[in-house]
């Protein structure tokens, strides 16, 4: 399904907040990226060991390391705030900020929270505590399980007031925030939209089910965490969970007097496959990219850079690349951002729009970790040393459990 209809405005997106494992805010992120910096390692944060075991964890992964909190933002609200929602809050502020929103009107702003089933860890954590005395459970319990206790929270902070609301599509969720923002603002509902990637904080129940259902990386490189995330490359075995979060302003063009948008958003697709299990659909994949291509009215060969789902799973990446190589994208470069930053499942397809936009301001893209071995050596793989490259127009995919595909293609503002 692609999205726009002929007299619909042009979108902008005019500012950007990310934070993950290898970097908090643009600029330490745009750092990590080009350096193909990783923070992978023994996951060690309290609810994703085994109860058995609390020392240590069997999963590898990325965790930000300690979370910079602006002063600004009131005690009282964050003691009760989750990681999800106090992630939320840092990233908004970011790409708050760099967008200037204060002297919009708070009735014309909106915000997409895209994830579901994001605090699970914490969840896990509360049950815990509680199981032998369940009188003791906190009031705000009853709040602060939903996910949409991050609309709550972060609309209570920032003046948002034009809708706020929460959009699950698994791994797909980041990406389909971005969409739904766009089509809000294209719609006339709001001038500017943000869209939210959510921090999924899993515990090791999730961690243990994606390991049985062979998506996630096995034991094979416990002994150098740094070599397990290998997208594309023949020795990967399953994806790394990555904490992330992502934030992308969008708004409608010429509303309003701003610094230099990032891009404009041409075109964009969503397709469902009709399949509740994990495995790829060739056939959605396909048809999100060769959507997202007439919509924008471009041909396979004005597509110069692809950031793809690109997880590191033994079916998803072979399914990917064929539907690139079927789509006629084998010429564009192509670079994992998964492989630095691990997979941030609902997070992940904002943060690679950020990614994707922080390369193509930069004149320049990052490496590919451990792409030592590509699957298909045909690709115009960016391996593991970044390289200038002055590209305009951008696609980045996202795929989701459920049988979600997702694109949107980009052009840099000029």
């Amino acid at each position: 399904m692609t999205s726009r209809l002929p007299d619909q405005p042009d979108v902008v997106i005019t500012g950007l907040g990310v934070t993950t494992a290898v970097g908090q805010g643009k600029d330490d992120f745009t750092a990590a990226l080009f350096e193909g910096r990783h923070a992978f390692a023994p996951l060690r944060r309290p609810g994703r060991s085994m109860p058995a075991d609390g020392s240590a964890t069997a999963f590898l992964g990325a965790e930000i390391a300690e979370l910079a909190v602006p002063e600004a933002f009131p005690a009282r609200v964050l003691r009760t705030a989750s990681l999800s929602a106090r992630t939320a809050l840092v990233t908004i502020a970011e790409a708050w900020h760099e967008a200037g929103l204060d002297d919009v009107d708070p009735t014309r702003i909106g915000l997409v929270v895209g994830g579901s089933n994001v605090q699970q860890r914490e969840l896990t954590q509360a049950h815990a505590r509680h199981a032998d005395h369940p009188e003791f459970v906190r009031p705000t319990y009853g709040l602060t399980f939903m996910d949409t206790d991050l609309c709550g929270l972060c609309t209570e902070l920032f003046p948002i007031r034009g809708f706020a609301h929460t959009l699950g599509g698994a791994s797909a969720s980041g990406l389909l925030a971005v969409q739904q923002a766009v089509w809000a603002v294209r719609s006339g509902q709001v001038d500017v939209c943000i869209a939210l990637g959510a921090l999924m904080d899993l515990s090791y129940w999730e961690f243990l089910a994606f390991r049985a259902m062979g998506a996630m990386g096995s034991h094979r490189f416990a002994d150098d965490p740094g070599s397990a995330c290998r997208p594309f490359d023949r020795q990967r075995d399953g994806f790394l969970f990555g904490e992330a979060c992502g934030a992308v302003v969008v708004e409608r063009e010429g509303v309003r007097r701003h610094p230099e948008p990032y891009a404009r958003v041409l075109s964009m697709a969503t397709a469902v496959d009709g399949n509740r299990n994990p495995d790829p659909s060739l056939a959605g994949e396909i048809s999100v990219i060769e959507g997202a291509l007439a919509e924008a009215g471009l041909s396979a060969s004005d597509i110069e850079y692809v950031n793809p789902h690109g997880t590191g799973s033994l079916i998803g990446d072979d399914t990917e690349l064929r539907a690139l190589a079927e789509c006629g994208l084998r010429d564009a470069r192509i670079n994992a951002t998964k492989s630095i930053t691990g997979h941030g499942l609902s997070a992940a397809g904002a943060v690679e729009v950020v990614a994707t936009l922080l390369q193509m301001r930069e004149q320049r893209l990052h490496p590919t970790r451990n792409l030592v071995d590509p699957v298909d050596d045909s690709f115009g793989w960016v391996r593991q040393e970044s390289v200038p490259f002055a590209f305009d127009t951008a696609v980045s995919l996202s795929m989701g459990f459920g049988g979600l595909s997702s694109a949107i293609c980009l052009r840099k503002w000029q």
